[in-house]
This record gives C-alpha cells, sequence and structure tokens, in this order.
C-alpha cells in the first residue's frame, strides 16, 4: 500500500479531477479564471443567505459594522489561502478557527454561569439549536455571531477561490440550513440558500460548453432553481408558531402569545377562539401573566436565556408588596402556566413540571392534562403614584442594558417621536413618560383585528404607517418608545382576568388572550402598563359567546359561567386616578398604572376583542364590524413573487420540452401582420405555405425550386392555390415584384389555406 495514492491525497494534490463535479474549473485556472465561473453566481446568493441571519442578529443585539469587517477580510483571507494552502491544511485552518470561535463565545458568558458550560452543555446546546432554539435566545447572541460567521466565509471563499464552486455552495447552503433548523432563517433566505445551490450545481456543469452552452441551456437550469423554489416554499419557516398552547389546535394569536415558547411572533389579522381555557379563584381580578420576553427584533419577541427547574419558593420584587393567591384548574391540555405578577410560590399537582424562566415566569416542562390543578402565590407591587414618581433611574447592574436594546435598524424617526410625545405632556420623570406614551397611543390609533403584517420593524410601521392595530401592536411599540429614552421595558403576555363568575372565580377564555407592557422602576419592581385602547369589550365578548353558544359549539362554559353575566365587577382604578398621588386601592396600585381609566366588565382594558373592531364567530374567525376588508383579497408580495417565479419555470420547462418554440411557429404561421412592402408580403405568405406543406407532406429539398416544390406537394393533395402563391412569389422574389392586389390575394389565399388545417377555425375557414 506504500505506493497507493489515497483519495484525500489526490484532492489535496491539486492535479486530479476524481471526486470534483462536472464542470468545475481545473485547478491549473488561474484564480481570476476560476472567480469568472458562472457557477459563482450560485456561491454568492447561498452565502448572502446564511449572511443575512448573522446580519440580522447582529442588528438586533449590535455588532453590524464588526460582522460586515470580518466578513470582508475572512473572504480576502479565503482568496488568497486558496493560492497558497493545500485542502487539507485549509480544513485544519477552519477547525481550528470553529473551535477559537466556540473559546471566545463560552469566555463571554458571565463568570457565574461559565461553570455550566461542560463538553456535554455544548454538545446539548446545539442539538437544541437544531431542534429550533433561536439563536437570539443566547444571552450573549452578538458574540456568538461575530465569533463564528468568518468561519463558513472562510471555508466558502477558500473552496470558491480553488474551483470547488459546488463544494462553496454546499458549505454555504448548509449553513443557511442550520438557520432553518433554529427558525432564525425567514422563507427569502431558505429559499436563497436552496437557490444558490442549486444554481451552482447547474452552471458548474454547464460551465464546460461555453458561453453559447449557456444560452442554450439557461432553461434547464432555471426549471431546476423554480422548481427547487417551490419545494423550499412549501416549508413555511415561522418562528414561534409552531407551539400553540392548546396542543393539536391550529396556529392564532393566542398561540403565540400564551405558548410555552421562547419568541413571539408579530402576526397580522387574527383569529381567536371562545372556548375556555382555565378557571381562577383569586381575592382580586389581574393579568393572569404567561411570559416576558427582553429581546425585541423588528418583528417580534424572544426571551433569552435558559429556564430552571422550580425548586423553591423565588424573590418577589424589590419593594413593597401585596400577597395574591391564585388557584387554577386547567379545562383543557394546556402548555404555559398563567399567573398574576410576580409569581414566587407554586403548589399542586403541577409544581414537580414547573420551570421559572430567565424572566421569573413559570413555565411548564410537559403539557397540563385537562383538570390539573394548581395555586400561585404572587406578591404584587404596591407603589403609589407618587412612589413611582420618586422612584428614579438608578437601575441593578445589567438590567438595563438587557431591557433598553433595540434592533440597530430601527429608525431614528421613532426616538424622535417619543421625545416629542413626552416633552408635550410635560413629562419628568420615568413613569410620567410611560403615562405619556401610553395616553399617546390610545388616542391616535384604532382598534382592529383586521390588519396586514407590515415589513420591517413594526414598532415604526404602527407608529408611522398603521392607523389600527391590536393588542401586540400597541404593546410592542410602548416598549420600543420606553427604550429610545433608556427606560427598562419589557413584552408581557397572558390572559386578561375573564368573565368573573362568583366572588373570586373567573373563566378564562381564549379570546381573553392579550399582550401588554411591564416598566421596572428601582425599588418598586416591574409595573404593568397597558396601551390597547379600552373599547366596550363586554358586549361584543357577551355577543361571541352567545353565537358560539347557539352553535352547541363545545368547552365555551365552566363553573356556570353560562348563567352568570359577563359584564360588570368593581372596577380597580390605577395609581394614576388619585389627585394626592395615593391610590384609591392600594392592593392594585401596582398592577395596572393607567392614567384616570375604570375597567368596565370583568376584564381589565384593551384585550383582543373590541367593539368597532371585530368580533369571533362561534367558529373562531374573525369578523369585521364593517369598514374595509384590508388588502381586498389582493395576494401577499410572497405569493406574487412565487406566482412569477412558477410563470418564470413553467415557460423555461416549455422551452426546454420544445413547446415555445412550436407555439411561435404555429402563430407565426396561422398570423400575417400587415405591411406596405408587397414583396416583403408576398415572400412571407410562402414561407407560411411552406411551413404547412413541410408539417403535412415533406421538407423541400436542396436545389428543388418554390414551383417544383409546390407542384410536387399539390399532387399529393395540397391545394391548387398553392400554385398562384408560387407564382407571385418567383415575381416578387426574382422578377420586377407584385402589385398590391396580389399581394393581398397571395396573403389571403395562404390564410386560408392555413386556417383549414386549424381544428375548430377550419370550420369557418
Amino acid at each position: 500500500m506504500s505506493g497507493a495514492t489515497s483519495g484525500t491525497d489526490v484532492i489535496a494534490s491539486g492535479s486530479s479531477r476524481v471526486g470534483r463535479p462536472p464542470g468545475e474549473t481545473a485547478d491549473d485556472d488561474s484564480p481570476t479564471d476560476r472567480l469568472r465561473n458562472p457557477a459563482v453566481l450560485g456561491v454568492v446568493l447561498a452565502t448572502l443567505s446564511y449572511l443575512s441571519v448573522f446580519y440580522h442578529v447582529t442588528d438586533v443585539v449590535g455588532g453590524v459594522v464588526p460582522l460586515v469587517a470580518e466578513v470582508v477580510i475572512a473572504v480576502g483571507v479565503g482568496l488568497v489561502a486558496a493560492t497558497r494552502l493545500r485542502e487539507r491544511i485549509a480544513v485544519g485552518v477552519a477547525v481550528v478557527g470553529f473551535a477559537a470561535a466556540l473559546g471566545v463565545y463560552v469566555a463571554s458568558v458571565p463568570e457565574s454561569q461559565r461553570a455550566l458550560f461542560t463538553v456535554g452543555r455544548l454538545a446539548q446546546d446545539l442539538l437544541a439549536l437544531s431542534s429550533g432554539l433561536s439563536v437570539l435566545r443566547l444571552i450573549n447572541a452578538g458574540t456568538w455571531a461575530l465569533s463564528l460567521a468568518p468561519v463558513p466565509t472562510f471555508v466558502v471563499a477558500y473552496l470558491a477561490g480553488r474551483g470547488r464552486h459546488v463544494w462553496a455552495a454546499t458549505v454555504a447552503a448548509s449553513t443557511t440550513g442550520f438557520f432553518v433548523l433554529t427558525s432564525d432563517a425567514g422563507v427569502a433566505a431558505a429559499l436563497g440558500g436552496a437557490v444558490g445551490a442549486t444554481t451552482a450545481v447547474g452552471l458548474a456543469g454547464l460551465a464546460g460548453a461555453g458561453r453559447r452552452g449557456l444560452v442554450a441551456q439557461w432553461d434547464t437550469v432555471v426549471v431546476i432553481v423554480t422548481t427547487m423554489v417551490l419545494v423550499t416554499s412549501l416549508v413555511t419557516v415561522v418562528p414561534g408558531g409552531g407551539n400553540t398552547v392548546v396542543p393539536g389546535s391550529s396556529p392564532s394569536v393566542e398561540s403565540s402569545l400564551v405558548s410555552n415558547n421562547d419568541r413571539v411572533s408579530v402576526l397580522g389579522s387574527i383569529t381567536l377562539s371562545p372556548s375556555v381555557r382555565f378557571t381562577v379563584e383569586s381575592d382580586q381580578p389581574a393579568y393572569w401573566r404567561v411570559g416576558t420576553y427582553d429581546r425585541y427584533t423588528g418583528g417580534g419577541w424572544v426571551r433569552t436565556g435558559d429556564a430552571s427547574p422550580y425548586r423553591d419558593r423565588q424573590d418577589g420584587p424589590p419593594g413593597e408588596t401585596v400577597e395574591l393567591e391564585q388557584s387554577y384548574t386547567v379545562r383543557t391540555a394546556f402548555d404555559a402556566i398563567p399567573a398574576a405578577n410576580a409569581p414566587v410560590q407554586i403548589s399542586g399537582e403541577t409544581r414537580s413540571v414547573t420551570q421559572v424562566t430567565s424572566n421569573g415566569g413559570f413555565a411548564p416542562a410537559t403539557t397540563l392534562a385537562e383538570n390539573e390543578t394548581y395555586t400561585v402565590v404572587s406578591e404584587r407591587p404596591s407603589a403609589t403614584t407618587a412612589e413611582l414618581r420618586r422612584a428614579g433611574v438608578d437601575y441593578p447592574d445589567g438590567l438595563r442594558q438587557r431591557y433598553t436594546g433595540l434592533p440597530g435598524s430601527t429608525p431614528d424617526r421613532v426616538g424622535e417621536r417619543t421625545q416629542t410625545v413626552i416633552e408635550e405632556a410635560g413629562a419628568e420623570t420615568p413613569y410620567d413618560a410611560a403615562i405619556a406614551i401610553e395616553r399617546y397611543l390610545e388616542s391616535t390609533k384604532e382598534y382592529s383585528l383586521d390588519v396586514q403584517n407590515p415589513d420591517g420593524n413594526i414598532a415604526d410601521s404602527f407608529l408611522f404607517e398603521m392607523d389600527a392595530g391590536y393588542c401586540t401592536y400597541y404593546a410592542t411599540t410602548m416598549v420600543t418608545m420606553l427604550r429610545t429614552q433608556g427606560l427598562p421595558a419589557r413584552f408581557a403576555t397572558g390572559y386578561t382576568s375573564g368573565q368573573r363568575v362568583a366572588e373570586d372565580e373567573y373563566v378564562v377564555r381564549g379570546l381573553d388572550s392579550h399582550a401588554w407592557v411591564e416598566v421596572y422602576f428601582p425599588e418598586v419592581g416591574w409595573v404593568q402598563f397597558d396601551p390597547t385602547p379600552a373599547a366596550d369589550r363586554s358586549d361584543t365578548e357577551q355577543s361571541t359567546l352567545e353565537e358560539a353558544r347557539e352553535g352547541d359549539a363545545s368547552n365555551v362554559d365552566a363553573a356556570g359561567s353560562s348563567e352568570g353575566v359577563y359584564t360588570t365587577q368593581s372596577t380597580f382604578e390605577s395609581t394614576a386616578v388619585s389627585g394626592d398621588g395615593g391610590s384609591s386601592d392600594p392592593n392594585q396600585a401596582g398592577a395596572i398604572a393607567s392614567p384616570g381609566r375604570a375597567v368596565t366588565g370583568t376584564t381589565p382594558p384593551g384585550g383582543l376583542l373590541g367593539t368597532a373592531a371585530g368580533r369571533e364567530t362561534g367558529n373562531g374567525t374573525t369578523t369585521s364590524a364593517g369598514g374595509d376588508d384590508g388588502d381586498g383579497g389582493l395576494p401577499s408580495e410572497r405569493d406574487t413573487a412565487l406566482g412569477v417565479i412558477a410563470l418564470l419555470g413553467a415557460l423555461a420547462g416549455a422551452r426546454r420540452a420544445g413547446l415555445t418554440a412550436r407555439g411561435y411557429r404555429f402563430l407565426w404561421t396561422a398570423y400575417q401582420p400587415a405591411t406596405d412592402d408587397t414583396t416583403v408580403a408576398t415572400e412571407r405568405a410562402y414561407r407560411r405555405l411552406e411551413a404547412v406543406a413541410e408539417r403535412e407532406y415533406r421538407p423541400r429539398e436542396p436545389g428543388e425550386t418554390p414551383r417544383q416544390y409546390v407542384d410536387s406537394v399539390v399532387r399529393r393533395g395540397l391545394d391548387e392555390r398553392a400554385r398562384e402563391v408560387a407564382d407571385a412569389y418567383e415575381r416578387a422574389h426574382y422578377g420586377h415584384g407584385v402589385s398590391r392586389a396580389t399581394a393581398d390575394d397571395t396573403v389571403a389565399t395562404v390564410d386560408r389555406l392555413v386556417r383549414s388545417r386549424i381544428p375548430v377555425v377550419r370550420r369557418f375557414a
């Protein structure tokens, strides 16, 4: 075996085509020739696809400029290495670079958590990422992205510089595929990776045919790429939409808001359900919170960090609190543990599967069973309005950074508008600023369930381009506006209090799902704000329930709710109501910090159903209460793009199958446009006649004159009038031309001959 050459050595030697896909450039080509190969287009597209994800991550957490610099350097180093390093050495460099990147990331983790990082833990995290765990959940996601982005970029540039275009595109597409698994790659990135890899393979295979070969075979590449696009588009990437709060139910706004998921997507028009989710026994109404989210992506929310098993009573807010005990009974299989802010203790059947999220909330490790019960003790901030105004801005270490972050692409006009709102309200404290923003959104935006999901930054779109929206839009925008001013705020989801069926009992349905805002105040804790307008929800929800009952819908009542009145409870007012800075109800002082509005009904204001916007039908769909129909039924931009791509693919496929050539030939034969040149008209008419004769009888042989050919096919059955056409052609082509009348008669004769041979049309010829 000593004299044998291994496959690795053959590849590394750079002198053999063994193992190289057909069409890739030879190793003796110059680097410039390799980069001029058409397959580079596919490599570039696949590379831009995964780089777009890295860009999005660094845009959200900071670091876009360093990322761009790293990518440029990695490309340059890779291209230089392609002329100097053998492939085995380059692979070794990439492996070392990957290990160093992980080391940098581990070193960036706070020392208190670094002890948790073991080889096993890193393997578990990698598996979790590949199973749908967003990269943005990593607390140091920016460091992770900046550390790892140069590695695949170096490899891709190196392989492209070596002429290994298919391998380069494969590495790039695989990197995009990893981000598809983590749910960080959207449909565009996924399509880009698939199309880039396919294009590289197709063009590499055709590169040897030269430019003429590429022109002749472009339709093959288009058909393959189109197929890949349409197949890939069937796998819709919807972060946060795949894990519903009620297992087995279809994705809806409720599933996005209150699922046991670490990511929330902002949806367009929504559907809800009147089905009962759980019942609560509590001395006081509250928003039954399911989760809070700290990282804003521009299009949704992510909760960073990991959950840990619940072991003992948690620490409560830093200031004075009032304890509230709630007992829950789950009425359907459920993937959440609702609890009033701030939960500190849980007992009952659910305790053993409870996890504590990084934001201090409770979440189940497994799905809760129907009729499962648990009890939660919450400590609710009891600060007065005056105390909130005096709270200041002395925030705990790390809290400001975590809860004031915004994507770098957030338009400056969001902060400018916020500053204007605060100044016009005369707000001088963080509390007053929050109240001013809350009032501004309530008074300037309409409430509607029927909205089209905007492209780009949700908060910017809602603030400047949309006239209406629902709770997710209001809460997202308020948090963003607060953060532009350096005020810690977070996005919270869960349920409003629901229907009050007894002095201390509430029935909570899917239609009570909601999103709101929590703002942090030093020495107080997280205080709840709700910028969604408090429309007449009670009447609409009562109507929804009646329709569901009339339609015999199941699971719409519990605990005697069918006998109760779905309105009125004693209103609890906000801390901003009393003029002396005190709260009319100290137990509620920190519960809802809303400016002077009362809660009229069993549900605090601003749930997902508003009077003027729409209501649910008994089957869980949403109907508008007047107004326009949104986009009027027009297809979305994505559907339009896919339609155009499918059309191009169909045209390319038709060309490849010869259908376009036959179609063009048919139209050319069947129709002759008018012209003032009698010679051109006569010659075109004869060629049309000849095309018909060739199809039905035989082609004209070399050296055979038009007259001889026509005489021959007339004897075989062609109409005698063909001889008149041949005679006119000879006079036009070889003689002194023909008159206008002769040219018109010739064209008319050929028209009749052609049409007599077209099915259906020949009946009228």
